[in-house]
């Protein structure tokens, strides 16, 4: 792999500063990678390469014009999942109904990169709604993994997590209510961070979550360099970029709590031994780690679904029929065969959320489990302290096979609710070269701790480490 196609986007910004590299030929390099990877992957859905490439040109005739006071990542391509709003590119968000649909306008974030000098490249695959592990749908097809095309790319913002996984941009821009950052940046070996909530702007998405669940909703970077998680998260806040402390951290000063599990989902050998190598690498730098269980935590499924419900707001079935209105029934029937617009997970997600939804005395004993998880959460995180916890339950699985375990998901999403930050850091590949990784947990207003002990992990585990599978057409 092109060695411009491995930099963190710090680097790449530095160096075309420096004149090593012209924006020009940096945005080629990359769409040169996305040409060579795409027609396995399938990540980015829609390209913008003839824009990017005028807008490259002006960022280079600026460069000789002025130096001193350009923005801090100027020049540098990304990429944008598609529920954001991105001037002239489509916004269906995998339903079929919404396929037309095109946006004249940049949400907030895509705003703030482009004020600091971000190139979008085009938008990226996504989960139906953006509400399931694999990023399949009507409008797009399904995107496949570039460690192994036979395993899915997790979702919501699987496509974000395949392109920079396979090297093609340098920072994805993903959505996250349920672990749809943190989950595609594990199965696809890079660094995804969910930010704590209110700080980076949820605005000019679809869907978007509403009242108290926007909190639960987060907006984030995904990318393969530990170094941009907390410039990128600074950039993405725009005006409240002063709410990510600027603190100088010593590692070795943190407190370490080891949650294995959550004491209901097994989670494989091979994480349970990938995060027992992180424990052993912190107990021989002499810092202080300690073993816990955290008993509400089984009750992650239960305590994420009454929260999201207790927050109201439109539900799965009116936002995948267009009011609720169609059967779920017939909607099944025509997927039987062959002509539903919607995917089975998403069919199946409505019939459980049919059939699944708490009585009142069930939702507020659920809901209250889970205030009193976020009082011993944020007890146990007091101080400098961080908890390591499992990004999943295993690597990424073979297309199709999520649906056989449909709560997986948990080991991100009780986070949300939990309104915390929490960063994803790979580390290395196993046997079959499939990703690794670990989720590490902060108090809220405390992504600097995150963003350390990330750092910190990439110096000893490597971090990112590219596919090396061809992707030459043969």
């Amino acid at each position: 792999m092109n060695e411009w196609l491995q930099h963190s986007a710090v680097h790449l910004a530095k160096s075309i500063r420096m004149g090593e590299i012209s924006c020009q030929e940096l945005l080629q390099i990359h769409i040169d990678r996305i040409l060579e990877v795409n027609p396995t992957i399938n990540a980015l859905v829609e390209d913008r390469f003839d824009v990017a490439m005028k807008e490259a040109i002006d960022a280079d005739q600026l460069i000789t014009s002025r130096t001193e006071d350009l923005p801090p990542f100027h020049g540098v391509p990304c990429t944008i999942k598609e529920c954001f709003a991105l001037e002239g590119m489509p916004q269906s968000s995998g339903l079929l109904s919404r396929k037309s649909i095109r946006v004249q306008d940049d949400a907030p974030t895509v705003s703030n990169l482009r004020k600091a000098g971000f190139i979008p490249m085009g938008v990226t695959n996504l989960s139906e709604l953006c509400m399931w592990m694999e990023s399949n749908n009507k409008v797009y097809g399904r995107s496949n993994n570039p460690y192994d095309p036979e395993r899915t790319v997790g979702g919501s913002s699987g496509g974000e997590g395949a392109i920079v996984g396979a090297g093609g941009s340098p920072l994805g821009l993903g959505s996250d209510i349920g672990g749809s950052i943190r989950m595609p940046a594990f199965f696809n070996g890079v660094f995804g961070h969910k930010p704590s909530p209110g700080i980076i702007s949820n605005k000019g998405q679809y869907p978007i979550a509403e009242n108290e669940a926007l909190n639960y909703l987060c907006t984030g970077p995904i990318c393969r360099r530990a170094e941009d998680l907390p410039a990128l998260s600074k950039v993405l806040a725009g005006e409240k970029a002063d709410l990510f402390q600027d603190v100088s951290v010593d590692v070795r000063e943190m407190k370490i709590l080891n949650i294995s599990d959550d004491g209901r989902i097994a989670v494989s050998t091979e994480l349970r031994n990938a995060q027992q190598k992180v424990v052993e690498y912190f107990r021989r730098q002499g810092m202080q780690v300690e073993d816990i269980q955290i008993d509400g935590l089984r009750r992650s499924v239960e305590i994420w679904s009454a929260m999201l419900e207790m927050a109201g707001g439109k539900s799965f079935r009116e936002l995948l029929f267009d009011g609720g209105s169609r059967s779920v029934l017939r909607e099944c029937l025509r997927y039987g065969i062959g002509r539903s617009d919607h995917t089975l997970p998403a069919l199946a997600l409505v019939v459980l959320e049919q059939f699944s939804k708490f009585n009142r005395r069930q939702l507020e004993r659920f809901y209250k489990m889970g205030e009193e998880l976020q009082k011993e959460f944020r007890r146990l995180l007091a101080g400098n302290t961080i908890a390591l916890y499992p990004s999943h339950a295993m690597v990424a699985p073979k297309h199709g096979r999520s649906i056989m375990t449909p709560w997986n998901w948990a080991y991100t999403a009780i986070i949300n609710t939990m309104k915390l930050p929490a960063t994803q850091i790979p580390l290395g590949l196993n046997s079959q070269g499939i990703p690794l990784g670990i989720q590490v947990i902060a108090n809220e207003r405390q992504d600097h701790l995150c963003f350390a002990v990330a750092a910190e992990l990439e110096k000893e585990f490597g971090g990112w480490v590219p596919p090396s599978r061809s992707f030459v057409a043969t």
